[in-house]
């Protein structure tokens, strides 16, 4: 593969490859000197549409890591606030030398076209676009479940390397989020059985068509569905209008219904971890008794995440090359 544009695109023995090449990249986080010389002479670029900071930032410091030269491109202040495309942009960072883009950009499907394009001759790395897709977010929250869930939880599969067995709700703005759509689909891959959790008006059009249940009540999700993990989504106000869009009646409602809090930790079962991709509402969609709690690990996430991006780049630009579903197309 040369890209890594969707979870989906992932089969489960690229997913395993993924996460097991992760495995050894934070192994050598622990040591004194953390840089391998496995990209050195590789141009990475970062190449940002959207604010980000945990994203841009593990990016960055995976790419450095493996001991390659980064560029970091931000649309603001850059030729793109004076109309620029995409294309030129493109077309500038080819000039340039770039062996990866990494892309985030408010336009589903972005990343796919600057794949498909030709403007560069690169690795194409989604790191979020639109509401569309994440794939490197879902694949740390896989590496984060694993670690903490599998072989406690009697996976079923013998090597205890994929997620048979467990249940892993995601709450909240699934309507938004390309966390959610990249989780279910990579989750699904790799065995794990997944609940979407959100008001009806927050379930996107066709979700019966995603390999995953659908709730509309997380205290029976809960208390019936037993979680191994759940996974809270912030709720993207910047997507709605001011007062929530129509999308729930108040913010005081929605945690209501749909916010993680003491009484519902209380109530998941003593294994279960929390999750959020972050930056979380607290008070919204997580109190701060659950987002500062033992059984949280968000910000475990954001270190894993950086191993998980190592991997990927080391896989696409050095490593054995895994297969895929489908072309970039």
């Amino acid at each position: 593969m040369k890209h890594l544009l969707s979870a989906a695109d992932l089969t489960h023995e690229d997913a395993l490859r993924i996460l097991d090449t992760a495995g050894q990249m934070a192994a050598t986080q622990a040591r004194e000197i953390k840089k391998l010389p496995t990209l050195r002479g590789r141009t990475v670029v970062n190449l940002f549409f959207e604010d980000s900071t945990r994203t841009r930032i593990s990016f960055e410091t995976a790419a450095k890591r493996l001991s390659a030269d980064v560029i970091n491109f931000s649309a603001k202040g850059s030729s793109v606030s004076k109309g620029e495309s995409l294309k030129d942009t493109a077309l500038t960072l080819q000039a340039m030398g770039a062996d990866a883009v990494v892309i985030r950009h408010q336009a589903s499907g972005a990343p796919h076209t600057l794949a498909a394009s030709g403007w560069t001759h690169g690795a194409v790395v989604n790191a979020g676009d639109g509401t569309h897709q994440h794939p490197t977010q879902a694949l740390l929250d896989a590496y984060t479940l694993r670690r903490h869930l599998v072989g406690e939880r009697g996976s079923v599969d013998a090597s205890g390397r994929d997620l048979h067995g467990l249940h892993v709700a995601v709450v909240g703005d699934v309507l938004h989020s390309r966390v959610a759509r990249s989780n279910v689909q990579l989750l699904h891959t790799l065995g794990a059985r997944v609940t979407l959790v959100a008001p009806p008006t927050l379930v996107p059009v066709g979700v019966e068509a995603w390999p995953c249940d659908v709730s509309y009540r997380l205290d029976d999700v809960i208390v019936d569905g037993k979680p191994d993990a759940i996974m809270m989504l912030r709720v993207q106000r910047e997507r709605m209008s001011s007062t929530g869009g129509g999308f729930f009646p108040s913010p005081l409602e929605y945690s209501r219904g749909y916010g993680l809090d003491a009484r519902r930790m209380a109530s998941l079962p003593e294994h279960a971890i929390v999750l959020h991709p972050g930056p979380m509402n607290r008070g919204l969609e997580i109190s701060a008794d659950a987002a500062d709690s033992d059984r949280a690990v968000i910000v475990e996430q954001v270190a894993n995440g950086v191993a998980v991006r190592m991997a990927v780049l080391y896989l696409l630009l050095a490593g054995e090359q895994p297969t895929t579903n489908r072309s970039a197309e």
